[in-house]
């Protein structure tokens, strides 16, 4: 249980199995939106010490890069999509907001309990939302896996490595996935380049030249309206995931942890502007790290501070990140495909998990709006104020749903005028 403990070489092994689990797709994160994966590491570590101060060591939970933020990101600094991204400090001043108005969230959570945000958030608008993210990011994945024929193949063939390890892996590297499919698509690109010549070679120079330990090199945070008024909105997102994450962990203790949601979202609040003023990216709980917890039966916090120690050793080796950084194109692209997929597909499991009857015209129409403003990437401009897709999509759902008062069921309208059959659940 969350409040005992294992002995220290238990628990420290069982800390490295979860950064394990949640390596891939925290180094992942910070590589699409250009931003240093060692760096977005060590503050992972960070923000999962801060967490478990900020919650009393009552939350199990490990904090990495929140994928909510790529989107945003890439809109607010025009990142190209490969190398180094030279805008990451107007990047972080946006993060850093969306942690002001998550922590903010969090303080009224505290005080006044979270019924209030599964009324003005029900599922049928947080799946929407998630939806939005998923589908906005799309284009960045298809073009990732697009340089060449070989380089589609590649990727393809990475989405495959993926799928088989998720579906056919033995135990625990079933819930590896990203690790493990990554691992076996780096190979064969290796292969196919390195050694046939039939895709640009890895170049491990700069691994040679790394040094095996050192500082990690941090970046300010430059504060631009703009940025920050686009990126903010990602708070409602991380609360949607959250408070899903602190549910399902309360499921499976068997005990209720919601007097602590307000300080998870806190906690997960502060580690986000700390990460981002020191160059990070945004964080949120894992769900990788509750897969870990469901197969061990382990939930003891003590677990996730060996984790978070674990990997800030790690963020210091410049080595261990100039590694990282030979994670091939296609490969990171084919990885994208399904994470962002995965994400599109979670909305799906949100409406069946909590019974959205799409009957009912209010959730069909909020759906169907924040979806199509997500994808579209529709961008809103007043003045000198913008507001991207994700943000129009966001706000979109929140609003629509509820000045759409009349909740009936019924039948809805098609697009050539004839009535559709109301949709079941």
């Amino acid at each position: 249980m969350p409040d005992e403990r294992l002995p220290l070489g238990q628990t420290v092994v069982l800390g490295i199995q979860h950064v394990v689990a949640m390596f891939g797709a925290t180094a992942l994160a910070p590589i699409l939106m250009g931003f240093d994966p060692n760096l977005a590491i060590f503050f992972s570590g960070v923000a999962t010490l801060i967490f478990f101060v900020v919650t009393g060591g009552r939350v199990p939970s490990y904090l990495g890069s929140s994928f909510a933020f790529i989107a945003v990101v890439i809109a607010a600094t025009g990142y190209a999509g490969s190398g180094p991204n030279p805008n990451i400090p107007v990047a972080l001043g946006g993060i850093i907001a969306a942690g002001v108005v998550y922590t903010a969230i969090g303080i009224v959570v505290a005080a006044a309990g979270p019924g209030w945000i599964e009324r003005v958030m029900p599922p049928a608008v947080t799946g929407a939302i998630v939806a939005a993210i998923g589908l906005n990011l799309a284009p960045i994945a298809v073009k990732g896996v697009s340089g060449s024929q070989t380089d589609i193949w590649i990727g393809l063939a990475t989405v495959v490595a993926v799928g088989a390890v998720a579906v056919y892996a033995p135990g625990m590297a079933r819930r590896l996935p990203i690790l493990i499919g990554g691992a076996i698509a780096y190979l064969l690109h290796l292969v196919l380049a390195n050694g046939l010549g039939l895709a640009k070679p890895i170049d491990f120079s700069g691994v040679a030249q790394a040094a095996w330990f050192g500082m990690p090199r941090f970046v300010a945070p430059v504060f631009e309206a703009n940025a920050m008024w686009l990126i903010a909105p990602v708070a409602v997102v991380l609360v949607a995931e959250n408070l899903g994450h602190v549910k399902a962990i309360g499921a499976m203790t068997g005990r209720s942890l919601d007097p602590y949601l307000g300080r998870a979202f806190i906690g997960d609040g502060v580690a986000t502007m700390i990460s981002g003023y020191g160059g990070g990216t945004g964080v949120t709980t894992y769900a990788e790290n509750m897969g870990v917890m469901a197969v061990t039966r382990i939930y003891s916090t003590l677990v996730f501070v060996a984790a978070a120690i674990v990997a800030l050793l790690l963020g210091l080796s410049p080595k261990f990140g100039a590694l990282i950084l030979t994670i091939p194109g296609p490969v990171i692209g084919g990885l994208s495909i399904v994470v962002f997929g995965l994400i599109t597909a979670t909305a799906g499991r949100i409406w069946v998990e909590n019974g959205v009857d799409f009957s009912r015209a209010r959730n069909l129409l909020t759906v169907g709006v924040a979806v199509v403003l997500g994808a579209g990437d529709l961008t809103i401009r007043i003045g000198s104020f913008t507001l991207g897709g994700i943000g129009t999509a966001t706000f979109g759902a929140i609003i629509f749903y509820h000045l759409l008062r009349d909740d009936r069921a019924g039948e809805i309208a098609t697009a050539d005028g004839a009535a559709g059959r109301p949709v079941s659940r």
